[in-house]
């Protein structure tokens, strides 16, 4: 084994069982709902279709990031036991984690300084967070050392395509990423926006689709434009759904007959408590390697 760490947040939405049989470590964010305190633990504290019920009945629901003191805590398990640390944050894009880990980092530096801890920001989230982490699990697995890896992950991290669309505008109205104007009209007229992360990790609305069965087809066909390889790409490619799996299995039918050589069945992972604060439910998000973001 590396005598290092590979290690993420819950935010990279894939579950407890695929990141354990991964062998990376994970740490929780942190989000309220009605004021009270909650883990981003995979859905234990909240599943998914409890909390979007009570965000739909009303309930305040805020995100938190990981806090100075507990990515210090953290990393310091495993510096306590001889151990370096490569830790990949939540895009800084969307989150100031990166920056309270570089914090921690540095904390930690004083007290053991024979040991190491390399932050990576991802530039990525949800289950595009999740591809990335997946590679690096497999990069390590063949013998790749820290620095290396480290290397590697600054190198190609855009190369993680996201696009995504939302049938349900409510909570993007609500976090001010669409006006109520827009959300008002757009729910009238069934348009999906269709979204992507950019090349520096924030989100973008790129095109507006009515219909989302013709956001689901446009979500394939940026594959098609972008996947590494094109329709060869023999790559993986995971979905994150928020409470409208039957979308994301229809997505993934599509892409499965459009790429007949890719990496196995696209995997389908349910979106977490950080992203799904944001989105409410109704948000369907590809994600596979391609051409870099630009």
């Amino acid at each position: 084994m590396p005598g290092y760490v590979l290690s993420c947040c819950s935010t990279a939405d894939l579950t407890r069982d695929w990141l354990e049989s991964r062998d990376i470590q994970y740490l929780y964010f942190n989000y309220y709902l009605d004021g009270e305190p909650c883990k981003d633990d995979f859905g234990v504290t909240n599943s998914p279709a409890e909390l979007y019920a009570k965000m739909l009945a009303g309930s305040d629901a805020k995100t938190s990031q990981v806090s100075v003191g507990d990515y210090a805590e953290h990393f310091e398990r495993f510096l306590a036991a001889g151990q370096d640390v490569l830790h990949v944050t939540l895009s800084s894009g969307i989150s100031s984690t990166y920056n309270s880990a570089c914090v921690a980092r540095d904390q930690l530096a004083e007290k053991y300084p024979d040991r190491r801890v390399v932050v990576v920001d991802s530039l990525a989230a949800s289950a595009g967070y999740g591809l990335l982490m997946d590679r690096l699990a497999d990069l390590r697995d063949s013998g790749m050392g820290l620095d290396e890896l480290a290397a590697w992950a600054e190198a190609h991290k855009l190369e993680v395509q996201h696009w995504f669309f939302s049938s349900d505008l409510t909570f993007f109205v609500r976090g001010g990423r669409v006006s109520k104007a827009a959300g008002l009209v757009g729910g009238m007229l069934k348009i999906c926006p269709v979204m992507d992360v950019e090349p520096d990790g924030s989100l973008a609305v790129k095109e507006k689709i009515r219909t989302k069965a013709k956001a689901e087809k446009r979500v394939v066909e940026k594959m098609v434009e972008l996947a590494e390889g094109g329709l060869d790409y023999s790559g993986k490619c995971f979905i994150s759904q928020s409470e409208c799996a039957d979308d994301a299995r229809e997505v993934a039918r599509q892409i499965e007959a459009t790429f007949p050589k890719l990496d196995g069945h696209v995997e389908i992972f349910p979106i977490g408590a950080t992203i799904g604060v944001h989105t409410g439910p109704g948000t369907v998000a590809t994600f596979f390697w391609g051409h870099p973001r630009s």
